[in-house]
Formats: C-alpha cells, structure tokens, sequence
C-alpha cells in the first residue's frame, strides 16, 4: 500500500476540475431553484420521491466526485488521445446535465427532461467507460453519478405519467 504523496498532486489542475463540475451545478441551479417552490411543489409526485433537501446535498458530493475523477484522467497527460477524447465525452455529459435542467425545470417540460435524461444517462455511461479504462479509480469513483441519474432518470418518467 502506498502513501498519496500531497507533493504529487497538481493543484491547479484539481482545483480547475473540481471547479467546472461545481460551476455546472451552479449553473444547472439558476434554472432549478426558481421552479421549486412553485411549479415542481405543485406536481403530483411518486411516494418515493427524495425530500427537497437531499438534491442538493446529493448534487453537490457527486460533482465533486466527478471534479476528482476527472482530474485523475486529466493528470494522466493531455497529451494522450484516449485522454482528450474521454475529457471531450465527459464535456459532453457536464453539458448535458446542465441542459437537463434547462428542459425539465426550465422549460417545465418532464416530457423532455425525460428525452434529455436519457441521453444524459448514455453520456454518463460513455464517460464511466472511457475513465475506467484510463483510471480504474476515475470510472469508480464515476458510478454513483450513473446511479442517481437511473434514478432521477426513473423519478422524471413517474412525474411525467402522473402529470399529464
């Protein structure tokens, strides 16, 4: 077993990527938080719907959890092809996610926050896939994002039938 070596760690590097995750997260929020108390209060819900407060706790853990998985790739050189390309997949799923609460929350459209989140979800996968085969830990570290996104993936279609 080896030490994590602080002096091994490329702290602009970690520092940008746990920052662009957030920033998405932030960004996604501008569309969130104004339809919460309101539109998204006012929908009917499955019984199995988290509280309020857990979204954002959850959110929040896992973009930092992708902001760390995506420095360990990154900090494997972007001089490496399977590199670049697995960053511009992730771009694509940061990007998608943020669309899904433009189109769900935004729009107010659970029709086509459901279109988005399944796109999103193939995204995700795509992502897991390619870190994984670069940092076994980077696609790992990747899978509870998939998970909750099943999820909400799953919440988004029961909101969709239950509000015609």
């Amino acid at each position: 077993m080896t030490c994590l070596d602080l002096r091994d760690i490329d702290w602009k590097k970690l520092i940008a990527s746990l920052v662009v995750c957030q920033l998405a997260g932030l960004l996604g929020a501008i569309f969130t938080g104004p339809a919460i108390p309101a539109w998204y209060a006012a929908l009917e819900k499955p019984s199995f719907v988290p509280p309020d407060w857990a979204f954002p706790v959850v959110w929040t853990i896992l973009f930092l959890l992708m902001g760390i998985s995506l420095y360990l790739v990154w900090n494997k050189g972007w001089g490496r092809r399977d590199v670049r390309l697995a960053m511009g997949v992730f771009g694509l799923q940061l990007f998608l996610n943020f669309l899904w609460s433009v189109l769900f929350f935004g729009m107010r459209s659970p029709l086509l926050g459901l279109v988005g989140i399944v796109f999103l979800w193939l995204a995700i996968a795509a992502t897991t896939w390619r870190f994984y085969r670069i940092s076994i830990t980077a696609g790992l570290l990747l899978l509870p994002y998939l998970a909750w996104v099943s999820f909400a993936a799953l919440l988004n279609y029961y909101i969709w039938l239950l509000n015609p």
